[in-house]
């Protein structure tokens, strides 16, 4: 069986980050993140984004949204997302769930955000019969392998920040963003005016843990015991911090996702060229939007796992990893060919 596409969640593990367990492996430090590792990697994170930071380290995705919302709403606020939104799609609701807070989405057709799309909910404010819009959650890359530009971010942001609101970054796929648009990590963060960021880790070649990193730090006195009860805070820290500090070092974080990007390119631009199939976005991160013939989906699965993105469409996805190679893309697209052709 040719390895597959379904996620780069089914990666492996980087080298760098093994080597990095192992030597935080020996001796004895602090829990809860009070070691010399998690000190570290805080320290890696300001070098990036800049010393106005404050970072905490969880477990998962979902745990990093749930802190980075939860800091600025209660549960009468609103958060405005897309449809296609991790938290509203994958999250079995426990944004709604843990903050209170309600979701409203809205319908995009590339998985982005824009004024006037957020000016749909821009309304009821003062009214004590409505929710109030209180945050604006973005992800990049978005759920449809699209990238917002700098000049979209800021955009958004002082539109946010005009109205009293707050903007959350999804930044599972950072790194495949911060690759596509060749652009410092800030100018896309600090200096787009975003409020707070969910870092991922795991995408991207560690084994678990994601950061939370506040750039509007005026709520984070509240953080750690939103943490707590969250259940997101880990008694070994290091080993969550650990990983961070390997994937920063020399870019290595960067380097995983421009190969992930350059894989994505490559199988985007041959299957384009197979009769049947049609390419539904633009491929600007690590994942790849296809509309194929109906009847070829599940054979094609038995040989190489992707998932369905929209059956009604007969529209599905593949994801490159920091791992994923060229004989792998090269096999896969033979395959394609053999069936479709």
């Amino acid at each position: 069986m040719i390895r597959g596409f379904g996620s780069d969640n089914f990666s492996g593990v980087l080298p760098e980050v093994f080597k990095a367990l192992e030597e935080a492996s020996y001796g004895h430090q602090h829990s809860y993140g009070e070691d010399e590792y998690s000190a570290k990697a805080i320290a890696d994170f300001k070098a990036i984004f800049g010393e106005n930071i404050e970072v905490f380290f969880v477990y998962n995705g979902t745990g990093a949204n749930i802190l980075s919302l939860s800091a600025f709403t209660r549960s009468h606020h609103a958060i405005i997302c897309t449809e296609t939104a991790h938290i509203n799609v994958d999250e079995c609701g426990a944004i709604e769930k843990q903050s209170g807070s309600k979701l409203l989405t809205v319908p995009t057709f590339d998985g982005k955000l824009n004024i006037g799309l957020i000016e749909n909910h821009m309304h009821g404010f003062g009214d004590q019969h409505h929710v109030q819009p209180k945050i604006i959650s973005l992800t990049q890359c978005t759920e449809l392998g699209t990238v917002y530009d700098r000049e979209e971010l800021k955009e958004i942001c002082d539109y946010a920040h005009a109205h009293n609101m707050y903007v959350h970054m999804d930044g599972a796929r950072l790194s495949n963003a911060i690759a596509y648009l060749k652009c410092s990590p800030r100018e896309i963060t600090t200096d787009a005016g975003i409020d707070v960021l969910s870092f991922g880790g795991t995408k991207n070649g560690m084994i678990f843990g994601e950061a939370v990193i506040f750039f509007n730090t005026s709520t984070t006195g509240e953080i750690p015991f939103i943490r707590k009860q969250l259940m997101q805070l880990h008694s070994k820290t290091r080993f969550i911090a650990a990983q961070f500090s390997a994937v920063l070092k020399d870019n290595l974080w960067l380097q995983t996702a421009s190969h992930a990007n350059r894989m994505a390119q490559k199988l985007a631009n041959e299957a384009s060229k197979i009769p049947g199939v049609r390419i539904t976005q633009k491929v600007q991160g690590n994942e790849i939007f296809a509309i194929i013939p109906r009847d070829k989906i599940q054979v094609l699965q038995e040989q190489c796992f992707f998932y369905v993105w929209d059956e009604n469409a007969s529209e599905v996805r593949w994801v490159c990893s920091f791992d994923t190679t060229e004989s792998d893309i090269i096999e896969f697209v033979n395959l394609l060919r053999a069936e479709l052709c």
